[in-house]
């Protein structure tokens, strides 16, 4: 898989793809990340990629043509599977999402910044729209990083236990059930006996309990 990144601050997105499990992806070749900085793309003097809103109004606005400029670059030296824009009034990122994006060759995420992108941009080029939350951020990059991790650690041969992410909290609708280590008793807190007893069809029946359990106490919106 190849992602690409079009920002305006790529230092701020090195830090997640330099550590853990998202490093050991790109190390291994399972992902390729490449930053883009959107600045590179602009002929003004000042290197400007964003100007006043037209009709008046606070916040500034990113500019069609450096956006325009990085995207036909992209495209013309590969195709893309999805072109995603990170906004805050886009659909929020889940689980099937991710899954979906993690079966694809290519992406380009574009970090939204300002007051956002000129609307002829998401017109013209986007093909995805994902928020992480409903709230704001400062700019899209943070949420870039929690997109990628969700993708690449979906992808074959990134987690030592393929089989971890398949257990992970909303796979299955449902939120993950409680896990335990050693020791066995702490502090006179035992580790529930069933998960002791060597028996493993029925800590599958307690783990799918407990998974509904927690969800119906945490998440009931989960099992409308």
């Amino acid at each position: 898989m190849r992602i690409d990144i079009i920002t305006v601050l790529p230092e701020l997105l090195k830090s997640p793809f330099d550590a853990s499990i998202l490093k050991r992806a790109i190390d291994k070749g399972l992902v390729e990340v490449h930053l883009h900085n959107l600045r590179d793309y602009t002929e003004n003097n000042y290197n400007q990629v964003d100007d006043y809103q037209f009709g008046g109004g606070a916040g500034m606005v990113m500019m069609i043509e450096p956006i325009d400029k990085c995207i036909s670059q992209l495209k013309s030296q590969r195709s893309y599977d999805e072109i995603i824009y990170m906004t805050p009034d886009g659909k929020t990122l889940n689980q099937k999402i991710a899954n979906s994006l993690s079966l694809l060759e290519n992406i380009i995420i574009l970090c939204g910044h300002y007051k956002g992108v000129d609307q002829r941009v998401r017109d013209m080029f986007i093909t995805k729209e994902i928020s992480i939350g409903d709230y704001v951020l400062s700019g899209g990059e943070l949420g870039a990083a929690v997109l990628c991790d969700t993708i690449i650690r979906l992808l074959p041969g990134v987690l030592n236990d393929e089989t971890s992410a398949l257990t992970d909290s909303f796979q299955d609708g449902l939120l993950a059930p409680p896990v335990y280590t050693r020791p066995a008793e702490y502090k006179g807190v035992k580790v529930p006996e069933v998960l002791l007893s060597g028996n493993f069809g029925k800590i599958e029946q307690w783990r799918e309990e407990m998974a509904h359990e927690r969800t119906q106490r945490l998440r009931p919106d989960l099992l409308e």
